[in-house]
């Protein structure tokens, strides 16, 4: 049999379906022999989980939904030794052989949510620090946290294994779940949770191989976890990874009623001598920006004082716009993977900056080598309306839109003077859409013209 992955797992009452068990009973056993005789010529993944509690009847029901199409895993109950199977999406690639590794803390990275402060008239300028954010105290966090785990401050926390490293990430979807929540709008939230993870790696020029989840809430409701985890699917089949398990939790009295929370981790790999880091980078390098579809997965805490101040309704048109604000606000994450590892292949990629949680001010200077930063020329692109209408609607300082938001662009990517030339040239020609925002220049930091 070729790359067949076997985890055992058995329920718990608090904490859900991912607890390592030792041993399972003979027929157990002979099914998963059936299985892997049957299945000798394939990848795959298999899960065993013992036991499922009465408790858990929701859990099992959560499953059952998910037997629609060709599947990559399966999953077993060694209680009843019946064989239920995930057939998540058939767009699904199954992975190369998971690696067994133990991954050290390599990378970490607040999740920051926005503020308000200055005063402009009589009318109050949100912030993100206002909103409940503060992006200096995660920071400050980081610098400590290094000096107990050195090495971190990337997109993604890097583990040689032979010639090639495994790069990990984790992040969740911050206090966009919110507004799911007040839209009804679940089947994207899924792909923003990919998104936010794959994204980070691929800055390393690593490819995506799995990606877990956890999912956790006061009272499982089926339709809506299911509407969730397939957008999880649908992330994993945009990004080319596998779905390779995750948690599915019930904590009464921890969450609201109908609420929930999510977060992801995935691990992608890169050859050694491929890896990006950012340390060829020189003075006259330029940034090309990829366009974002809206506000991503980061800055929900300040926009959701801004839409309380607007007094429009999710549901109201956005002012400028073709969608309502919900919509608009609630438009998945772009997943860069496929698109960012083309470019990647054909040389001339120096350093990737995915903006997320302090915009371009922040995260553009961590793929900087010391004594170089840039300059962003703002007119190199047309500001999207959500944006001018959240700046707009909260007095928004330009300087905090900048460290807060991505402003329209998702990914930004170091290059030399000729892979520019060939990017822009395929951007010209309809390949895909792509900006020359800025120049590496002498100094250090990030400055607007």
């Amino acid at each position: 049999m070729k790359n067949c992955t076997i985890t055992c797992i058995s329920s718990s009452p608090n904490t859900g379906i991912n607890k390592p068990i030792i041993g399972f009973g003979f027929k157990t056993l002979f099914v998963l022999i059936y299985f892997c005789f049957s299945f000798r010529h394939k990848l795959c993944s298999v899960l065993f989980f013992s036991g499922v509690a009465p408790q858990y009847q929701s859990l099992s029901a959560m499953e059952a939904r998910l037997l629609q199409s060709p599947s990559s895993s399966c999953f077993f109950s060694s209680g009843s030794c019946s064989i239920n199977r995930y057939r998540f999406s058939s767009a699904i690639p199954s992975s190369p052989k998971p690696l067994s590794v133990s991954f050290p803390q390599k990378t970490r990275r607040t999740t920051n949510v926005v503020s308000m402060s200055k005063k402009d008239g009589d009318i109050e300028s949100l912030s993100y620090k206002g909103s409940g954010v503060d992006i200096d105290a995660g920071t400050e966090l980081v610098r400590r946290i290094a000096k107990m785990a050195p090495g971190i401050g990337g997109f993604g926390g890097l583990f040689p294994l032979g010639d090639s490293y495994l790069v990990a990430g984790t992040d969740g979807v911050g206090t966009k779940l919110k507004l799911a929540f007040e839209t009804g709008i679940h089947h994207t939230i899924g792909i923003d949770l990919v998104a936010m993870s794959v994204n980070d790696i691929v800055t390393s020029g690593a490819k995506p191989l799995f990606f877990l989840d956890y999912f956790a809430t006061s009272r499982l409701d089926v339709d809506l976890a299911e509407k969730v985890i397939k957008g999880i699917v649908d992330g994993c089949g945009q990004s080319d990874c596998a779905l390779l398990g995750g948690e599915t939790a019930e904590m009464p009295d921890f969450y609201a009623e109908g609420e929930y929370d999510l977060s992801g981790f995935a691990v992608g790999i890169v050859k050694k001598d491929s890896v990006i880091n950012g340390k060829n980078i020189v003075a006259g390098d330029v940034l090309i920006g990829l366009p974002s579809s809206g506000v991503h997965s980061n800055g929900f805490s300040l926009v959701r004082k801004v839409v309380a101040r607007s007094g429009l309704s999710l549901k109201d048109e956005l002012p400028g716009g073709s969608t309502t604000l919900g919509e608009a606000l609630m438009a998945p994450t772009v997943i860069y993977v496929k698109q960012v590892l083309d470019i990647i292949s054909r040389g001339g990629v120096k350093g990737i900056a995915h903006i997320t949680g302090g915009g371009f001010t922040d995260n553009i200077p961590r793929v900087f080598p010391d004594g170089l930063g840039a300059v962003i020329h703002t007119d190199a692109w047309e500001l999207p309306p959500l944006f001018k209408w959240i700046q707009q609607s909260g007095r928004i300082e330009d300087s905090e839109m900048r460290r807060t938001f991505n402003l329209g662009i998702g990914m930004v990517m170091v290059v030399s003077p000729e892979a520019a030339l060939r990017i822009l040239g395929e951007a010209k020609n309809g390949d895909y859409v792509a900006h020359r925002i800025g120049e590496v220049i002498n100094g250090e930091g990030v400055t607007y013209q």
